[in-house]
């Protein structure tokens, strides 16, 4: 753990300011009537001015774009480690780390899809802990196997090693993004206990939130998978929402499964916007979409309870992760042809 105090009223002061400065639904808009060379001028008058400007004589169109989004975002969250000190530092860190999450699933999705390192690279933020050195020998790696031997002494390592078995019998990646995802929420919760008052408690509430909401989201993509597979070993534990029990009788009833997030006192009370959505949902995508707004209208109400705590950074993170998908999916869906009522229909606005 990292030592000294905590500043949180000068990063929040900062956050606050970044958050401003984030796209509004009328720039959406915007960018839905634009084409890809269209979206990157615009992101040029705008806080991504440097990384189009630095990258532009590289690349271009869709490219040029995703690249500029990655490198903005890495750029920001390094940002909030240099501002933050002690315990605050340390709260922070381990939930970015879920960046090396992206990552190394993002490195085996690309091996297992036949996809060159230029094109898996496009794709990585480097938010996380895992330095540019490792990233970019996981990105050479000839196999899944290599992945797993070149994480090993990483915390990743014995759960991806555990898993590759279950990836060899059933030629699916899913044991392995369960691993990364279990080994991740493990972490995040490590020695902090169950507070019950002060920003720290709504800290832990909001990483439990993020697990119920994960865990849900995989009990219908179950669900409408049709596959025969066992929602328990999908179950991730540290949530309030679901036991395993609770997780594999909803599975396969989705008006339960929403009555459930409403009846529970914690989430009902304050999603009733998010839970409407939830319930007008008819697709899976649909679905998953307003889970997503759901958990930024979640952290928005904790970091108005304690306004100096790291729930307002956190608040902050899911916010401008958000942004990043809503231009990459604008971006990628003018470039396959959809329309702009179809592109709007992939974008979370809350």
């Amino acid at each position: 753990m990292s030592a000294g105090a905590s500043n949180p009223e000068f990063v929040n002061a900062r956050v606050r300011s970044r958050r401003a400065s984030l796209f509004s639904e009328e720039e959406y808009r915007k960018l839905v009537r634009m084409g890809p060379s269209g979206i990157a001028r615009f992101m040029e008058e705008t806080e991504y001015e440097r990384e189009i400007n630095r990258l532009g004589t590289r690349f271009s169109g869709v490219d040029l774009i995703e690249y500029a989004l990655n490198r903005n975002l890495a750029k920001h969250f390094d940002d909030l480690l240099d501002w933050s000190e002690g315990r605050l530092y340390d709260l922070i860190a381990r939930y970015l780390r879920k960046f090396d999450v992206w990552n190394v699933k993002t490195v085996i999705r690309g091996i297992y899809t036949d996809a060159t390192p230029e094109e898996i690279s496009t794709d990585l933020v480097r938010a996380g802990e895992l330095d540019d050195a490792t990233l970019d020998r996981l990105i050479e790696a000839d196999s899944v196997e290599e992945v797993v031997e070149l994480l090993s002494g990483t915390v990743f390592g014995d759960p991806l090693e555990a898993a590759y078995e279950a990836y060899e019998t059933t030629g699916m990646l899913v044991p392995l993004e369960n691993a990364l995802d279990r080994a991740f929420y493990e972490l995040l919760l490590e020695d902090l206990g169950r507070p019950t008052e002060g920003p720290e408690a709504l800290y832990v509430e909001f990483l439990q939130a993020e697990i119920d909401f994960r865990n849900a989201r995989n009990a219908l993509r179950i669900a409408r998978s049709g596959a025969d597979l066992d929602p328990v070993e999908f179950y991730i534990e540290g949530g309030v929402l679901f036991t395993e029990s609770e997780l594999s009788r909803l599975v396969g009833d989705y008006d339960a499964l929403i009555e459930h997030v409403a009846d529970n006192g914690r989430y009902g009370a304050r999603l009733s916007t998010a839970l409407d959505r939830l319930r007008e949902a008819e697709s899976l995508i649909q679905f998953e979409h307003a889970v997503d707004a759901a958990l930024l209208e979640y952290a928005d109400t904790l970091s108005s309870v304690y306004p100096v705590s790291v729930s307002g950074v956190l608040s902050y993170v899911l916010a401008k992760e958000r942004e990043v998908e809503n231009i990459r999916a604008i971006a990628r869906g003018k470039e396959v042809g959809l329309s702009e009522a179809e592109i709007e229909e992939e974008l979370v606005i809350t």
